[in-house]
């Protein structure tokens, strides 16, 4: 039987010290209060970024599967994506 692990999406910005060059990085936390509240507009972009890497990148060995969900964070007007990884 498959275990389950429920984790968060969230964007992080990444300040390099040594060029100043800045990104955004996209990671999952197991943990909702490091979940990144997207407003409704912007969190599709987002989620099918990370969707498609992860379907093409983190996928094998024990990972076996992905599913994504929005999930209405309430009295907000956000969304927080739930990723729930399927291991063996």
């Amino acid at each position: 039987m498959p275990l389950i692990n429920r984790l968060y999406l969230s964007v992080i910005p990444l300040v390099h010290l040594d060029t100043g060059l800045t990104e955004q990085v996209l990671t999952l936390f197991p943990d909702q209060r490091f979940a990144t509240l997207f407003s409704p507009d912007e969190v599709d972009s987002y989620l099918s970024m990370f969707k498609r890497r992860a379907e093409s990148y983190l996928k094998g060995d024990n990972v076996l599967s992905y599913e994504f969900n929005k999930e209405d964070v309430v009295g907000t007007g956000l969304v927080r994506v739930v990723v729930t990884q399927n291991v063996r």
